[in-house]
């Protein structure tokens, strides 16, 4: 309760400063109520801008559903023609940059057709509360510069990042034509696996700074302090070529031999890309693995048909029924 009250402590101290400002809920055609504590002169927001704000959610009986300010970061929303009276769309373009709001949302409004989903907190008759403090205006063109501006600083980043991790290691990886990185470790002259083969893998996977995010590998795990309650640690089950992992192990695993071992440096186009993977894995990183083909169970492979026209060569004795020869994996 002591966080709440030191997240809402500034705004409340705000909104009672100007409470002279403007005073009393003002209501709009939709049935949301506002106002606005702190008005600034400047252009309105208009449709199509893309705004920055921070925002408090809460009940009207004061339980805070929702602070951006405790999640640490603001919220980005372009505004459009309003849907419903709870996207708020009818309220920004009142509004212009520093401005602050507290919104009346009806929750009549917004259960209206499908009660069943209203929760217990939200009796009839009770608002939904928007407190909310606007803390950039753009138009979608400086919000589109600012955003490929800032892609591009990542995958810059990106690029050092995985270029100390090698250097700092020591590695003199194989690069192939799609940016994959690995070394192989531990050869094997056993059979590569082809498409539609089980892989079975052992694995860890870390971030270039050395956070090991996630492993198939009890000891490695534990060591981490990964928390995997109710994981089997055993080796994983890939079908190779069905999408179940992403590209650069794809590729990666169709390079090894069973009972290999390999490094893998995966650029994020061949992993998780930008939006990254869950709170472990963050947008445009090159992601390591040290993993191992424990066993490969090989499924049946059909013989690829002749090209009509060419010739194949048959052994002698075989019968020659399609033109090439019968092929056992």
């Amino acid at each position: 309760m002591k966080k709440i009250f030191y997240f809402l402590a500034p705004i409340l101290g705000m909104l009672t400063l100007s409470a002279k400002a403007q005073v009393g809920m003002q209501a709009r055609p939709n049935g949301a109520q506002y106002q606005i504590f702190t008005p600034n002169t400047g252009e309105k927001i208009k449709q199509n801008d893309v705004i920055t704000f921070h925002y408090i959610q809460m009940t009207d009986k004061d339980s805070v559903l929702f602070s951006s300010y405790t999640a640490g970061h603001t919220v980005q929303a372009q505004i459009h023609p309003s849907q419903s009276v709870a996207d708020l769309m009818d309220i920004f373009p009142l509004l212009t940059l520093n401005d602050s709001v507290k919104v009346k949302v009806p929750t009549d409004s917004i259960f209206k057709g499908h009660e069943e989903a209203r929760p217990p907190f939200f009796a009839k008759g009770s608002n939904l509360i928007f407190i909310i403090k606007i803390t950039k205006v753009q138009s979608l063109q400086q919000a589109m510069d600012e955003r490929n501006a800032a892609i591009a600083k990542q995958k810059q980043q990106e690029g050092i990042d995985a270029a100390n991790y090698i250097a700092a290691n020591k590695l003199t990886p194989i690069t192939t034509a799609s940016g994959l990185k690995y070394i192989v470790t531990k050869p094997s002259a056993l059979r590569k696996p082809l498409p539609g083969d089980t892989v079975l893998v052992n694995y860890a996977g870390s971030l270039t700074n050395g956070k090991i995010f996630d492993s198939s590998i009890e000891k490695v795990a534990k060591a981490a302090g990964l928390d995997q309650p109710g994981r089997p640690y055993e080796p994983i089950s890939v079908v190779l070529g069905q999408g179940q992992v992403i590209p650069g192990w794809e590729e990666g695993l169709a390079l090894l031999h069973e009972g290999s071992a390999a490094k893998f440096i995966i650029p994020s186009n061949l992993g998780y890309g930008e939006k990254g993977g869950g709170q472990v894995i963050p947008p445009y990183a090159t992601l390591i693995f040290d993993l191992e083909i424990v066993k490969i169970k090989p499924t049946k492979h059909v013989p690829v048909a002749a090209k009509p026209g060419v010739k194949h060569p048959v052994k002698k004795g075989t019968a020659k029924k399609t033109g090439v020869s019968k092929k056992t994996n």
